[in-house]
């Protein structure tokens, strides 16, 4: 399912024009992506929680030239399903 299919499905069941849903759809994963930029953690409840996560600096070969590189500490996005979700899923 794309963007467009998400617009178009809570469009028709809401009966809000398009163009609002597709507003309000990038508000919010332009806010979530800001929060997450920042640090901060968004929970939905009954949904899940998108986190910021440290990865910690790592040792890596390049293969291609036999060397090897180190990997700086870096933050990586990511998403944990709420039981719920996780129950309707299974």
């Amino acid at each position: 399912m794309t963007k467009a299919d998400i617009v178009n499905e809570i469009s028709r069941s809401t009966g809000i024009e398009k163009a609002a849903v597709l507003t309000t759809i990038e508000k919010f994963m332009e806010i979530v992506k800001d929060s997450m930029a920042h640090g901060e953690n968004v929970y939905l409840r009954g949904f899940g929680s998108f986190n910021v996560k440290t990865r910690k600096e790592k040792t890596a070969r390049n293969i291609s030239k036999n060397t090897t590189i180190i990997i700086p500490e870096h933050k990586v996005p990511s998403f944990k399903p709420a039981k719920s979700f996780l129950d309707d899923v299974k």
